[in-house]
């Protein structure tokens, strides 16, 4: 191990390195997971009395006597989908003594932020919302020094509430293609949107299933439009692409609800009436979508949150809980008045 400096405090990598074991088996111990051998645990433990390591978070706690926090990380909290998931995790914490933080990663590069989040490790417990955990962000999340949940992916080691996008897609496509529609065009965001390729991918499955070729010109993503990724401004856009088409499709499904609402108004503005003229499916189920009438992939965000949030709690109350979980949750379709038969000639 490099030798440090006699001011410099040790750190759960100093920790690692002086027991011989991965930095996530040190942040098993700290944590009282059951999933380490007594051996491994007692040779963990030595180098934390040898190095008097004191977690940065404990410490803090110790001088400031505050209040148990747990922070939500997420990539938009004014986006609407997790502004869903947030009422749940509100909902699980009203009789509870618990500070909540909210992290906004931002959509754009939320790595980096998440990175300097989870370096201050200044919080109790974490839930993270709808971002890929690999790689080194795996890794840190793994050995970070309080509880993890995700909420909208998965990764070893970690409890998971997940769903399964490339199933709720195929649902949707399945859908449109029994009412009779075989040219369906798709709105998606970019490639490097955590659940824009399993989208397309169900989408891509339904055609296949039902013996429909593929037609890349009915698939329309934000990298082709001013205003990449899920919003309103990108579904209104993707629609006049689509719409533009020699040949037309009779429905369109967004890959989420508030695309499906700009592609809506652009279908609106333009004098054609749904499902008259072209059926929408969106993908959420926010409340806004029970208003407006749109046949949509209900995904029950806001229990969704609620559980995850409890799952957590568990984890505070209980370093002893050994078992991680790695729930897929529900998807279903909500048909509404958004959806018909196909147009008549």
């Amino acid at each position: 191990m490099p030798d440090r400096s006699p001011n410099t405090r040790p750190t759960i990598y100093d920790v690692a390195d002086e027991a011989g074991v991965a930095i996530s088996t040190v942040s098993r111990v700290l944590n009282g997971s059951n999933e380490v051998s007594d051996a491994t645990r007692s040779r963990v433990q030595a180098a934390i009395r040898k190095l008097q390591f004191q977690p940065q978070r404990i410490a803090r706690k110790l001088a400031q006597q505050s209040t148990t926090s747990i922070a939500v990380a997420l990539p938009s909290a004014t986006s609407m989908f997790f502004v869903e998931m947030l009422k749940g995790v509100k909902d699980a914490l009203r009789d509870e003594d618990i500070d909540l933080l909210l992290c906004n990663l931002g959509s754009g590069q939320p790595y980096p932020t998440l990175q300097r989040f989870l370096n201050r490790g200044a919080v109790d417990g974490l839930l993270l919302m709808s971002l890929p955990v690999e790689g080194d962000i795996a890794e840190q999340l793994l050995s970070f020094q309080a509880p993890v949940v995700l909420l909208g992916s998965r990764c070893t080691g970690l409890d998971a509430y997940w769903w399964d996008d490339r199933e709720g897609s195929q649902m949707a496509t399945t859908y449109l293609i029994e009412q009779g529609h075989r040219r369906i065009g798709l709105v998606t965001a970019q490639a490097w949107s955590y659940n824009a390729s399993p989208r397309l991918d169900g989408y891509k499955a339904a055609l296949e299933e039902a013996g429909i070729p593929y037609d890349p010109d009915l698939v329309v993503t934000g990298q082709t439009t001013k205003h990449a990724g899920y919003s309103e401004e990108s579904g209104s856009e993707a629609m006049e692409e689509l719409m533009g088409l020699d040949d037309r499709p009779t429905a369109v499904f967004a890959s989420a609800d508030v695309q499906a609402y700009g592609a809506w108004s652009w279908a609106r503005d333009h004098g054609l009436v749904v499902p008259r003229d072209v059926s929408i499916v969106g993908y959420d189920d926010l409340k806004l979508s029970r208003f407006l009438d749109l046949t949509t992939v209900t995904q029950g965000m806001q229990q969704a949150g609620f559980d995850a949030t409890k799952r957590l709690l568990t984890r505070l109350r209980s370093r002893d809980v050994a078992d991680r979980i790695d729930i897929q949750l529900p998807l279903s379709l909500a048909v509404r008045g958004s959806t018909g038969a196909v147009p008549s000639t």
